[in-house]
């Protein structure tokens, strides 16, 4: 059987569904999207429509369906050292505080499957030395949080990690696991994950030196973007920086930070 084709008045439902959710705006580009990830869901509860669907959403006879379909629409790729110059810029701040005898922490405001923690947590482990540091990874996704969770990943996605650091901080999959990575227990131990909707008011996660907020907001619109950096910069010490995706801006957006660099901030 043939999945069902979505029609615009379904898609627009999703549309309407998913910025509700999660403050995401869909382009129309995205209909083929949204008609595939949800497609399996249709089969898995033996629904006719997208119609369906989005009444199976809202009826509360599917626990647990609500956040399976936000996980679905809002997961994202990544992978290890996702534009470098951060990460410079990170080691070069975490060396400071380390003269200082400074403890860092670090949030990645949306880490999706937890490779931006884990590039994080080696380049502290790296330059901390025994000065304290703390990394923390959220996401909307339970989805992929399980799988930050896990710290397992295929090998592909670590392209861009140096090989001594591989060395020291990864184990290699053998056998049936060949293939994949395992990010070592030390630096597992030191990256904790929580399930945060940046779209609602954050819970009690203390202050932070670094925000990594990367390749979020071209899913946002303005007024959008303006509540979740508010809200992401309520977490940041002054003179703490924020990290955005190359591709963004927060010309517009907020007047609580200076331009250091590209797509590089400091809360003043």
């Amino acid at each position: 059987m043939n999945d069902p084709a979505i029609s615009e008045r379904e898609f627009e439902r999703f549309q309407l569904f998913i910025h509700e959710a999660a403050g995401i705006r869909l382009s129309p580009a995205k209909k083929a999207l949204v008609s595939g990830r949800l497609s399996r869901r249709l089969r898995e509860h033996g629904l006719g429509s997208y119609e369906e669907y989005y009444s199976l959403l809202h009826s509360g006879d599917a626990p647990g369906e609500f956040q399976t379909a936000i996980d679905l629409l809002t997961t994202n790729e990544t992978y290890f050292f996702r534009e470098p110059r951060h990460f410079d810029l990170l080691e070069q701040i975490a060396r400071e505080a380390a003269a200082e005898a400074r403890p860092l922490r670090v949030w990645s405001a949306a880490c999706s499957s937890g490779e931006e923690c884990y590039t994080i947590a080696m380049v502290l482990a790296e330059t901390m030395g025994t000065t304290s540091w703390e990394v923390m990874g959220s996401d909307i996704s339970s989805r992929v949080l399980e799988r930050a969770r896990s710290a397992r990943y295929p090998m592909e996605r670590a392209r861009q990690v140096p090989p001594a650091l591989l060395r020291r901080h990864c184990l290699r999959g053998q056998g049936p696991a060949d293939g994949t990575l395992l990010v070592a227990r030390a630096l597992r131990e030191r990256v904790s994950f929580a399930q945060l909707n940046l779209n609602r008011p954050l819970p009690a996660i203390g202050r932070f030196d670094i925000v990594f907020l990367r390749n979020v907001m071209i899913y946002f619109d303005a007024d959008k973007k303006r509540e979740v950096v508010a809200r992401v910069l309520g977490q940041l010490v002054t003179g703490g920086h924020l990290l955005i995706g190359h591709s963004e801006t927060l010309h517009g957006v907020s007047n609580a930070v200076r331009q250091v660099a590209p797509s590089t901030y400091v809360k003043v």
